[in-house]
């Protein structure tokens, strides 16, 4: 097996864990390449050189023949490995460095009992969709998709206008702070903060989610995803942003974006005795008494 691992940082307590992950992997003869920013973190947090690792620098040298990517960090990191690794549908997998992860699931702790599960074959994968702007195409060129949300939110004081449209069909009119196009995955994400329900993924929906909206009455709305939704965007100071999970452009003027599905999944590496609910009820403490 060989394994491709991105990161960018972690805590000195997070040490002992990376050993534990690498030491592991030399055991078992697994060919091991690093992200070349992260090696050299690496490197100098636990003062040993990883002379067996080979190393990429970004995604126009990362090797193909990999068999599964790990990401290192919390769910920031995981949303930017996964231009190593969409257009190759090569799995990925979490494991969380720090504290709440939804998509970098694995804990620190039950990394030999995860690791030791995927060398003996005992996992299957899971599939997540992703948003895209399809007009203009060239936003994010080449990275024009997300697996969150897509964004629009004023960059100052003035509120933006919003008309938004399903599928060609007039659907309201936000004077709002911003407008959140997530999918079932980044239902647990910025989509939450403001309200908007939680979707199981595979659910085959978009949400549509207003931040902060200036008409109490508006509220969250779930679309099935196979429509477009078409938003046009008018904003006070001239000037707004729109991001695709942590990726922001800057927008100046009235401008008129389609978002759907895209034509891409990412594939992600299921472990036994994992699912959604169960990091549900992990993640955000369901079913606990926290009131002492």
């Amino acid at each position: 097996m060989k394994i491709a691992i991105f990161g960018k940082t972690f805590n000195q307590g997070f040490v002992p864990y990376i050993n534990e992950l690498l030491d592991l992997l030399v055991r078992n003869e697994v060919q091991v390449t690093v992200y070349k920013p992260f090696y050299d973190f690496i490197c100098c947090q636990t003062g040993k050189d990883r002379h067996y690792c080979s190393m990429f620098s970004g995604p126009e040298d990362f090797a193909c023949d990999c068999d599964l990517m790990v990401s290192i960090g919390g769910d920031g990191t995981f949303l930017e490995s996964i231009p190593f690794v969409i257009r190759q549908q090569l799995p990925v997998i979490g494991i969380n460095s720090g504290r709440l992860g939804f998509l970098a699931n694995i804990s620190k702790e039950n990394i030999t009992e995860a690791f030791l599960a995927l060398l003996a074959g005992e996992y299957t994968y899971e599939y997540r969709s992703l948003i895209c702007i399809k007009q203009p195409e060239d936003l994010f060129k080449p990275i024009n998709f997300a697996l969150n949300d897509i964004t629009i939110h004023k960059s100052n004081s003035s509120l933006i206008t919003i008309d938004a449209y399903v599928n060609d069909e007039f659907l309201n009119t936000y004077w709002t702070d911003g407008l959140i196009i997530s999918t079932p995955t980044g239902s647990t994400a910025y989509s939450l903060s403001v309200g908007g329900p939680v979707v199981v993924p595979g659910s085959g929906n978009l949400i549509i989610a207003p931040v902060s909206s200036h008409n109490l009455t508006v509220r969250p709305l779930i679309i099935p995803d196979t429509n477009i939704i078409t938003l046009k965007v008018n904003s006070r100071s001239g000037v707004y942003a729109i991001t695709a999970d942590n990726r922001t452009k800057q927008i100046n003027g009235e401008q008129e974006f389609r978002i759907g599905k895209s034509e891409f999944k990412l594939k992600m590496v299921k472990l036994p005795n994992t699912s959604f609910y169960k990091t549900l009820r992990e993640k955000l403490k369901w079913g606990e008494d926290i009131r002492n």
